[in-house]
């Protein structure tokens, strides 16, 4: 059930990522946590995440800006380690409660609230496009701090990289390559402080392989079909989504 699930999953969401700005991992590391713990749920998610990235990379990165690399990615890289290790931390505190709705039993944890307050937080931004964003979102250092920061404490790091990406006017084809070339930096750097969760997360290798492969038909007809879709109404889909989502994760359901 979780195989055919993930898999599903993966592929819509591959295919709704490579328009919409929003992170794979947004979208399957909620299902993934419906079946296994969150930090080995994220370690997962993880993986597949950056295996699908790296397609994205090979398949966009003559158009990748290294100036614009250098100054948001560095950045990234040093606040991914410093989200993961808050992710360490987080999944070890013991602070929380449970309730009773509807004879279902809910569990609140600091880390799923927030985790669910990052999507809220990203769905906010990533869905107005008439939002005045001020100034300091077109320094490049405080979006890849940003971005790297959520990217290693939930997974969660493609919103804040469109944010600040967007206000720096680059064509669209700089735009998608520097932002995956950006993303497969944050992901290893981030992957290397999962590895007490590896062991765990590999133990699922059939899980990954499927999603990841699931994850790359997404990407490839996504590129197929990148002329002819409305990315606004891609966009509508998966905030509805995220929206769900991350109420569930405050409220303890997931």
């Amino acid at each position: 059930m979780e195989i055919f699930l993930v898999a599903g999953v993966a592929f819509i969401a591959s295919l709704l990522t490579f328009f919409s700005g929003f992170g794979l991992g947004t979208l399957l590391m909620p299902i993934i946590v419906l079946f296994f713990p969150l930090p080995i749920a994220i370690a997962i998610t993880a993986i597949v995440h950056f295996s699908n990235n790296l397609l994205k990379f090979f398949l966009l990165v003559k158009h990748s800006d290294v100036s614009i690399l250098l100054r948001f990615g560095v950045p990234a890289v040093i606040f991914a380690l410093l989200g993961a290790w808050s992710l360490d931390l987080l999944s070890e505190w013991s602070l929380g409660f449970t309730y009773t709705l509807f004879g279902f039993t809910c569990n609140v944890t600091p880390l799923k609230l927030i985790i669910g307050l990052v999507i809220v937080f990203f769905l906010i931004l990533e869905s107005s496009p008439t939002l005045r964003v001020p100034n300091a979102f077109k320094k490049l250092w405080l979006g890849g701090a940003l971005s790297g920061f959520f990217g290693g404490l939930s997974g969660n790091q493609g919103a804040f990289r469109s944010l600040f990406l967007t206000q720096n006017a680059l064509s669209k084809e700089v735009f998608l390559a520097t932002g995956v070339s950006i993303a497969v930096i944050v992901d290893l750097s981030r992957l290397s402080l999962y590895a007490k969760h590896w062991e765990s997360a590999l133990a699922q290798w059939e899980l990954i392989v499927i999603a990841t492969l699931s994850a790359f038909i997404g990407t490839l007809i996504g590129k197929f079909f990148l002329k002819k879709v409305s990315i606004e109404f891609i966009r509508f889909i998966v905030a509805w989504m995220l929206g769900v989502v991350a109420f569930l994760l405050i409220a303890g359901v997931l």
